[in-house]
């Protein structure tokens, strides 16, 4: 018989990662030396510390049983410790956080809750994927918020159809930026807390790389702006900071009835995160932050030689204040695709074409910097050599 996948899937876009890994796979079939700066996946281990306590908690059976939905109430209690001290701002930790299996289902999951067909959602473009794909998947509007380089990759806000901010019933933004490393200025979050609460529209701020920064630079986080708790919800992860991406642990944090419906769609659609996992989650939160200061020293050295490499091989390319994440134009505004593309075959280098992020991606890559000094420095001596 025929197979007919749902409606839903065919209006997404191929995941843009999964197609580069088909291409680098098929260079690498040829016996070419990859450098990979596409996927931003840290590359340093998990502190020592973590990966114990992880070990003593897996052994323990009363983590063998299902976990709370919402994540247990240590967990959460220790998150909200976590922002306060870093932020300043206090949240309840039995309505105002809830723990997440990563922010990505949390993101993903959230238009689920809120949005209805028909529904506008406004997102940043370009932008992560899964703003889009979960919009999709609730029966969304996505509406671009174009994210341009003379504003400083911010959204013009006053920019934004009068009937889109009608109908709009949620709003993304993501300070750090990924993918341009932009970073917002509390003056920007003031008109966006505005925004929200004159449009009636939830305001969702995606927060993954709010440790990733240098040169002195703190970023800001939506939640420290007047009127933000009655609009907001803010995404925090552990990925970025303590480089547990595979561990799969974050949370959000904000309005309580935000919450609370992000936590209604998760208590039918998975069984919360592996206690021994939020046991380590604590000791990371809990323990001296020198950790986090250690990796940024890794991050701004690669930075630095990424950066002024590519500046020496006639790149125009500016050193981000967060992330780790390098985003240019294209020598002489070329096709990001086919730069990609050259720079794959040609060098063996992976980048990512901005435009799979949104086509006001055109015209810029992206690169990461989770991969070694000694393969950065190979990098930059292929860009040197490359044709472009």
């Amino acid at each position: 018989m025929e197979i007919e996948r749902a409606k839903r899937l065919a209006a997404l876009p191929p995941y843009l990662f999964a197609e580069i890994d088909r291409l680098k796979n098929e260079v690498k079939a040829r016996g070419v030396d990859v450098v990979d700066l596409g996927v931003g996946d840290p590359d340093l281990p998990t502190p020592d510390h973590i990966i114990e306590r992880l070990a003593q908690e897996a052994r323990n059976p009363a983590h063998h049983r299902y976990p709370s939905y919402v994540g247990m109430r240590e967990f959460r209690a220790e998150a909200a410790k976590w922002i306060e001290a870093r932020f300043g701002v206090s949240f309840d930790p039995d309505t105002e956080v809830l723990a997440l299996i990563g922010s990505k289902e949390g993101v993903f999951h959230l238009p689920l809750g809120f949005v209805n067909p028909g529904d506008v959602v406004l997102i940043p473009n370009p932008g992560y994927p899964v703003y889009r794909a979960g919009t999709l998947f609730a029966d969304g509007e996505p509406y671009d918020m174009p994210l341009l380089e003379e504003n400083g990759f911010l959204p013009s806000l006053d920019e934004i159809d009068s009937d889109a901010a009608r109908r709009a019933k949620m709003m993304w933004i993501n300070y750090p930026n990924n993918p341009t490393s932009a970073v917002a200025t509390r003056e920007f979050f003031e008109m966006a807390v505005d925004f929200a609460g004159r449009h009636g529209v939830i305001l969702c701020h995606d927060m993954a790389y709010s440790e990733v920064s240098y040169d002195g630079f703190r970023p800001v986080s939506i939640m420290e702006i007047d009127g933000a708790r009655d609009v907001a919800i803010e995404f925090h992860s552990l990925s970025k900071t303590y480089n547990m991406t595979g561990w799969r642990i974050a949370y959000a944090v904000g309005n309580p009835e935000i919450v609370s419906g992000l936590g209604a769609v998760k208590t039918n659609v998975d069984s919360g995160v592996f206690e021994a996992v939020q046991c380590a989650a604590i000791e990371a939160l809990r323990c001296p932050q020198s950790v986090i200061q250690q990796t940024l020293d890794v991050y701004q050295q690669r930075r630095d030689i990424l950066c002024d490499g590519l500046r020496e091989a006639g790149w125009n390319v500016e050193k981000p204040k967060a992330g780790f994440f390098v985003w240019t134009r294209t020598p002489g505004g070329r096709d990001c695709r086919e730069v990609a593309s050259t720079l794959l075959n040609e060098a063996g280098l992976v980048v990512t074409p901005g435009v799979g992020f949104g086509k006001y991606g055109e015209g810029y890559i992206r690169m990461s910097l989770t991969v070694d000094t000694a393969r950065l420095e190979e990098a930059v001596a292929r860009f040197k050599k490359a044709r472009l």
